[in-house]
């Protein structure tokens, strides 16, 4: 599977993308940038949210959308509309928000890092449609990846510097039992934003190892998409049939000669389709 640069190299540190037909398709992040993009018939379009990082934004039942900063959440009524921020979810500067989603019950999931990485520095925070703020998991390194199975009773998850992926049970909407789902060997890269498809296969992006690996529902490898770039960050199956999985690419922290297509979204059909993406509820 070879896949196409649907964008060139747009953005600096392109992460989580999600298709949602309700705001128009697929949007990303330039995480640094603080900027929402959107890729459209006529090319890509940005929507700058003021935060010193953007982590990832989500559609909202209601319409509009809610975005996560780097310890701020907003909303907007609208898509393409003014946010506002609602809530901060701690103060602590040296630590930021990472990654993220929204669970079976439209509550928001969200993952954070230290800048500098430090050990357990980060969590994993819950925030419910009123806006009440849970821990979920209190010590992560480099939170990444959150997906749901399609019948929402595992959940899969990436902390990086683990080199795993790992699922939990879902119990009356609490992860529970959590466990090793696949090892990504230190060779292949690290493990970074993930997706789950409607058969139940998990879809990694490697940061570092110019790839996305796919596994089957029992953690077995089933295939393995190439990039032409190092830095793979996230993945999301998207279009009308959801066949479509658009990969995001990063130039973070690469020479500024590089030389390569780092910062394009590119897109492969690999023979499964994704569910649709769950909106913040509140």
């Amino acid at each position: 599977m070879t896949p196409d640069n649907v964008t060139g190299p747009v953005a600096h540190h392109a992460e989580g993308p999600v298709w949602w037909a309700g705001w128009g398709g697929l949007r990303w992040v330039d995480g640094e940038a603080g900027d929402l993009l959107a890729l459209r018939p006529d090319g890509v379009t940005r929507q700058h949210i003021d935060d010193e990082y953007l982590a990832f934004a989500r559609p909202r039942t209601g319409g509009g959308l809610v975005a996560v900063g780097a310890r701020t959440v907003y909303l907007a009524d609208d898509v393409d509309g003014e946010t506002h921020a609602v809530a901060t979810l701690f103060e602590d500067p040296r630590v930021r928000m990472n990654d993220g989603c929204c669970d079976p019950r439209g509550r928001l999931l969200a993952g954070s890092m230290a800048y500098d990485a430090t050990p357990d520095a980060g969590s994993v925070l819950r925030m419910d449609p009123d806006l009440e703020v849970s821990t979920v998991l209190p010590r992560a390194t480099v939170s990444n990846g959150i997906g749901f199975a399609p019948d929402g009773r595992r959940a899969y998850y990436v902390d990086t510097m683990t080199h795993r992926v790992d699922v939990f049970d879902v119990v009356e909407g609490d992860l529970r039992g959590r466990r090793s789902f696949a090892v990504i060997p230190e060779e292949q890269g690290l493990p970074d934003g993930l997706t789950v498809a409607a058969d139940g296969s998990v879809w990694v992006a490697l940061w570092g190892g110019g790839a996305v690996h796919g596994y089957d529902a029992s953690g077995r490898q089933i295939a393995a998409i190439e990039l032409p770039v190092p830095q793979v960050s996230a993945c999301t199956f998207g279009d009308d049939d959801l066949g479509t999985l658009y990969i995001t690419t990063s130039a973070q922290g690469l020479p500024a000669d590089h030389g390569t297509e780092a910062g394009s979204v590119f897109a492969v059909r690999p023979g499964a389709r994704g569910i649709p993406v769950t909106p913040f509820a509140g």
